[in-house]
């Protein structure tokens, strides 16, 4: 197949691309030559700013578009304006922040969608990002009519996420000591592997599937208790091939009440967890794509593999002299004074 990747040179948009090649397709890559413009030198690249003008594209044709980088209806709009009659297939990565409830747990495709209050707007926020994919959705269902692929994924992880979301549980459980564990133990925690997403997606695409799928994991129930204990699991096999060994981690289970007290920041300063009004969040019905094939590896080797690329990103970044901190998670002192203030608050507390 060809296949034009709108995007395709950072994270989840860069699996699928490997992933088309190693299946044999043909890929051409449209970007601004601004991130990672390095990688897959021996496939087309066409440089462009989509939110000014797909020129570059006209007159050619392509089995099926991928969409990795539709953020904004207007400019999502001109795309599949633009690529309708050369492309019977469109494929838009979506995400399940689309739904308006955020408390229900087990909504599946046919959720409410969030709407906002002038759709004109272009700000993205927490509060519009959601809102302003329903209309990229909708601007290429109604270019693309029954010929559109919506995938809705939840939380993406794994190696080369630029986020760091999830990468700080790996290395903070590798750090040892004494982790800050947001409670309850029972709290629903969903996420997807990059690698396992970009296969299915591939898949889908050669298929010709059409249609919304929510895509997230695992195919069952997953707790931050169960979710702490396997990437721990990873955390010590990636150590076991290492001359170190790391310290096992201590987990001090705090309440979700006080992390709200203390405005730590849910999904930032502690990703994946939720306070329990968005645990609906966690919780999203996959079994629509999981019936078409979506499948789940080990968490474990999630964690491992993760780790082990961010060890090696942070050597090349010690090598050039550059100085290296995640992008989320707690900082050792924060993390430090909220356990001493944990602490404190336990001890005030009525028994």
């Amino acid at each position: 197949m060809r296949i034009l990747v709108l995007g395709g040179t950072q994270f989840l948009g860069r699996h699928i691309v490997e992933q088309a090649l190693a299946r044999g397709h043909e890929v051409t890559l449209f970007h601004r030559g601004k991130t990672n413009p390095h990688l897959f030198p021996e496939q087309e690249h066409v440089l462009g700013d989509r939110k000014e003008s797909l020129e570059p594209l006209v007159g050619r044709r392509f089995d099926s578009v991928l969409d990795t980088s539709g953020y904004l209806p207007r400019v999502v709009q001109l795309s599949a304006g633009a690529l309708s009659g050369t492309a019977p297939h469109y494929t838009f990565i979506s995400t399940i922040s689309v739904y308006a409830d955020q408390l229900t747990r087990g909504q599946d495709e046919t959720g409410t969608l969030g709407a906002l209050d002038n759709p004109a707007r272009e700000d993205i926020t927490g509060e519009t990002y959601g809102p302003l994919k329903v209309l990229c959705e909708q601007a290429v269902a109604d270019t693309f009519t029954g010929r559109v692929l919506v995938i809705r994924p939840g939380l993406i992880v794994g190696p080369h996420d630029p986020t760091d979301r999830f990468t700080y549980w790996p290395v903070r459980l590798a750090r040892g000591g004494t982790l800050l564990a947001p409670g309850p133990e029972s709290t629903p925690v969903q996420l997807i592997d990059v690698r396992d997403l970009a296969a299915w997606t591939v898949a889908m695409i050669e298929a010709g599937h059409t249609g919304v799928f929510n895509a997230t994991g695992p195919a069952g129930a997953l707790s931050i208790g169960e979710f702490l204990a396997e990437c721990g699991k990873g955390v010590g096999a990636d150590s076991g091939a290492r001359a170190e060994k790391v310290e096992q981690a201590k987990l001090q289970w705090v309440d979700g009440e006080f992390l709200v007290a203390e405005q730590v920041g849910a999904f930032t300063e502690l990703p994946l967890w939720l306070p329990e009004e968005a645990w609906g969040m966690s919780s999203m019905n996959s079994v629509r794509a999981v019936k078409v094939g979506l499948r789940f590896r080990p968490l474990a080797e999630t964690a491992r593999d993760t780790l082990a690329w961010h060890r090696a990103r942070v050597e090349k970044a010690e090598g050039a002299a550059g100085d290296f901190a995640l992008k989320s998670g707690l900082s050792a002192e924060r993390e430090a004074k909220l356990l001493e203030s944990w602490a404190g608050y336990r001890a005030g507390r009525p028994a």
